[in-house]
């Protein structure tokens, strides 16, 4: 019927049946095997797993830097055939920006790049998303008079400004200290909250290996289990927020994920059939 909403809109990225190799000497090693998993408009979706678990190969499909040999990736229902300025990275590496431009010529460096705007509105989106993160005063520094976390900031800025449909973070913070990790998780979700005067939130996939973390940043969290990753669980997690770290609840939750990450399988690696079986949803 025409002006009725569905009840369940079609997601902006669907990855569906994902499996995922690389090469070594010798052999092929199978990453992932048949992830699936949607991710809605303005959700915060986070991919959790211990090391090896294939998650970061996961977000470099996603950015299209790597192909599935099985399965694939939509988005807004097209399948993804390679990187492009919708789909952007923010890496854990603090070397992402090149040294010798200034913070704001980083910025605006892929606005021109591929001619999305000319000089003087690449150098006005540049000085807004600056703004937004905190760093109008060190527009004209370069990175080596940053710290880490002002360096990731101008990486998010300089993401942010490319208003991507998905914006990809592969364990943006994991290389800061506590307190700076703390700080970057808070304005992030200031960043996602605000972004809502500028048109609309954007979309989050977040790729990290602390439970914590996960909860804090995420609106739901995919679960993967160890090599090859597969995908576990689901658990909604949008009640939780900075403030809840200390909560039983919070405690709880991160208890209970705990579990679900490192619990026995319930056949036997030879048993492949149960590997694209729906992941278990939790509230």
């Amino acid at each position: 019927m025409t002006g009725v909403t569905p009840l369940h809109p079609s997601p902006l990225l669907a990855v569906d049946g994902v499996s995922l190799e690389y090469r070594t000497p010798g052999r092929v090693v199978r990453a992932t095997h048949r992830v699936s998993f949607d991710v809605h408009a303005a959700d915060r979706f986070v991919l959790l797993g211990a090391s090896g678990c294939g998650k970061s190969t996961l977000l470099k499909a996603v950015a299209g830097f790597i192909a599935p040999v099985e399965g694939e990736i939509r988005l807004d229902g097209e399948v993804v055939q390679g990187p492009g300025p919708d789909r952007i990275v923010v890496f854990q590496e603090f070397d992402q920006l090149p040294p010798w431009k200034t913070v704001r010529q980083n910025v605006m460096f892929p606005l021109r790049a591929t001619r999305k705007l000319g000089r003087k509105e690449a150098a006005e989106r540049a000085d807004h998303f600056l703004d937004k993160v905190g760093l109008s005063a060190f527009a004209d520094a370069y990175p080596h008079q940053l710290s880490g976390g002002m360096k990731q900031r101008v990486a998010i800025a300089r993401a942010l400004a490319m208003q991507p449909r998905v914006l990809l973070m592969d364990e943006p913070f994991a290389a800061l200290d506590a307190l700076t990790r703390r700080k970057m998780q808070e304005e992030l979700l200031a960043l996602w909250e605000g972004d809502e005067a500028d048109g609309g939130r954007f979309t989050l996939l977040f790729v990290t290996h602390s439970i914590e973390e996960a909860l804090v940043v995420g609106s739901r969290i995919g679960l993967l289990s160890p090599h090859p990753g597969r995908v576990r669980a689901e658990i909604n997690s949008h009640q939780f927020d900075l403030h809840s770290a200390g909560s039983p609840e919070f405690q709880a939750a991160a208890q209970r994920i705990h579990g679900l990450l490192f619990e026995a399988p319930q056949q036997s690696a030879a048993e492949p059939a149960s590997a694209g079986a729906p992941a278990r949803r939790y509230a």
